[in-house]
């Protein structure tokens, strides 16, 4: 297995370590220049729990179409989630983690019909509806398939209201397609809605309940037995929201509507599982300043600033999921508040992050972090102009680790175990622990040193002498900085060679950076980088270590 892949690795940190100090830690190495994603595995299992605790009838089937990194599935698979699927695509997602079939919703009510065939190679049986060509499709394709219809039951507030396109009419149609079912000789098994994604109205799965039971009651004068309640999404996930007044709400409809516990009750929650779990990185390459026009004054009165994301990236749930991102500095450059705008990195002027924004004073080099990047968001992601989509760091802490490995079909080759102290630099309460300073340039400099040698537009390393390169190099790369080797090719001068490759060295407790004579990772310390990783040393590196005390 390639552990170079950013999407593959977890890295299994500290208990108390938070997400912020990781992001923060990366972006301070003074390596990491791309966007990125650092991805908190425990947020899910809690989140897991939340929902199963809050809605203790309810079997959640997570909406694949809202994340689908494979992390996300493997853990969500572990903890029990089954899996609500929109396509072939999605179900071969699924299936391909080793998921058993049965633990599958096609949960499409218009599918193209190798679609349906697809499922039927599969095993996928149960698919929802809601319309009449789809019954006449399943009968042809896959007559064998149990069948939920879908109602339209809207939120009067949702961030996405989903009913104009999807949903049979309650009173209505939905009674003439469970006729036209029984007359094709079509097994219906129950009733589902979805109120739409980010419901901000807990009265609404009330009635949508309500509604079931009397469809249910009708399927059973035409010889029907229906045992299936799909409460659908809708459940918010960001930051300081709850699920709670909308779980008491379907709790107490359930025991008045549904009391008989033989009816199986699930839901499609997506964003409510992924939306805190990520957080995203995003650096300021570029810099406009709109200045008064008054020859005299020539005040700012606009500071434009250009990002490596934007809204053909992760951004694109701006557009497609009705987001606001809000961005939050990494740096803290003192200075007056001015009005702002963020753009992305495209061609595009539609391609705008944040249209208006009061900042303080940023400069080319620094960071915002944007909190709640988990739902919608690296999904629709496109490499639009030629930007590369952002890569995911993802961590997970030891408590929560030893919930999931006895259980979880993640590969523990795919894990990155290791000290927070030589790590990231920081204890478990997410505080610089003391000798971080001794690896290089202090934390509050390295900032205003990258953005003097983006200014310059050269870097330092090429004038500085060899027995004093390690003294002035940044920081050392986290271990969460993949990427060791850097991939630019720099002059150097002290040993009167032409090109020279710099390699990341990440040895324990000692520098960073060194100058190799060639590319075979040999280091200025003598030891040879890890092959794989530079975080995965073998034990024979580990004695060279010991031996030279570098450990």
């Amino acid at each position: 297995m390639n552990l170079t892949n950013l999407d593959e690795c977890i890295h299994v940190v500290d208990d108390g370590t938070k997400l912020e100090k990781v992001l923060q830690s990366i972006t301070e190495s003074g390596v990491q220049e791309d966007a990125f994603y650092v991805f908190d595995v425990g947020d899910i299992v809690r989140k897991y729990e939340i929902f199963t605790t809050k809605l203790p009838r309810v079997k959640p089937f997570y909406a694949v179409k809202c994340n689908d990194n494979a992390i996300v599935l493997e853990v969500l698979a572990t903890l029990g989630a089954n899996f609500d699927c929109a396509s072939k695509g999605e179900i071969n997602k699924v299936l391909d983690l080793g998921i058993n079939q049965s633990r599958i919703l096609f949960a499409n009510p218009a599918k193209p019909a190798s679609h349906i065939r697809h499922a039927a190679t599969v095993g996928v049986d149960l698919m929802t509806f809601d319309n009449e060509s789809e019954l006449h499709k399943v009968k042809s394709l896959y007559p064998n398939a149990r069948l939920v219809i879908r109602v339209r039951c809207d939120a009067d507030v949702a961030q996405c209201p989903l009913g104009l396109k999807f949903g049979c009419d309650i009173l209505t149609e939905a009674p003439r397609l469970i006729r036209v079912a029984r007359f094709l000789g079509l097994e219906v098994v129950g009733i589902s809605f979805h109120v739409g994604s980010g419901c901000d109205d807990p009265p609404v799965f009330r009635r949508g309940i309500a509604a079931a039971r009397k469809l249910f009651d009708y399927a059973t004068t035409l010889g029907y037995n229906f045992d299936l309640l799909d409460l659908g999404g809708g459940y918010p996930g960001n930051t300081g929201t709850s699920i709670d007044k909308i779980a008491d709400v379907i709790n107490l409809a359930l025991e008045e509507f549904f009391p008989d516990p033989s009816v199986k009750v699930i839901a499609e929650p997506g964003r409510f599982f992924v939306a805190s779990a990520f957080a995203l990185a995003t650096n300021i390459h570029s810099k406009r300043e709109v200045r008064n026009n008054d020859e005299k004054d020539g005040s700012i009165t606009h500071v434009m600033y250009y990002i490596n994301d934007g809204v053909y990236g992760a951004f694109n749930c701006c557009l497609y999921d009705h987001y606001h991102p809000t961005p939050i500095p990494l740096e803290n450059n003192g200075g007056k508040l001015t009005p702002s705008s963020i753009w992305g990195p495209t061609c595009d002027s539609m391609d705008q992050v944040v249209e208006n924004i009061n900042l303080p004073t940023m400069n080319v080099g620094d960071w915002f972090m944007f909190k709640d990047m988990g739902a919608y968001t690296m999904v629709a992601a496109t490499t639009f102009n030629g930007f590369p989509c952002s890569k995911v760091h993802a961590i997970i802490n030891e408590h929560n680790w030893q919930l999931l490995k006895d259980h979880s079909p993640l590969d523990e080759d795919r894990l990155v175990m290791g000290n927070m102290k030589f790590t990231l630099g920081l204890d478990a309460n997410g505080e610089r622990q003391d000798g971080v300073e001794n690896w290089g340039i202090p934390v509050s400099q390295t900032s205003a040193m990258r953005h003097q040698e983006i200014t310059m537009n050269k870097s330092p390393l090429p004038h500085l002498k060899q027995d004093n390169i390690l003294e002035h190099c940044s920081p050392p790369p986290s271990a969460f900085l993949y990427e060791f080797v850097k991939k630019t090719e720099v002059f150097d001068p002290c040993a009167k060679a032409s090109l020279r490759r710099f390699f990341v060295c990440n040895v324990i407790g000692g520098h960073s950076l060194g100058l190799s004579q060639s590319t075979s990772g040999t280091c200025l310390c003598g030891l040879t980088c890890s092959a794989t990783h530079p975080n995965l040393w073998s034990s024979r590196d580990k004695s060279e270590q010991l031996n030279n005390g570098h450990m």
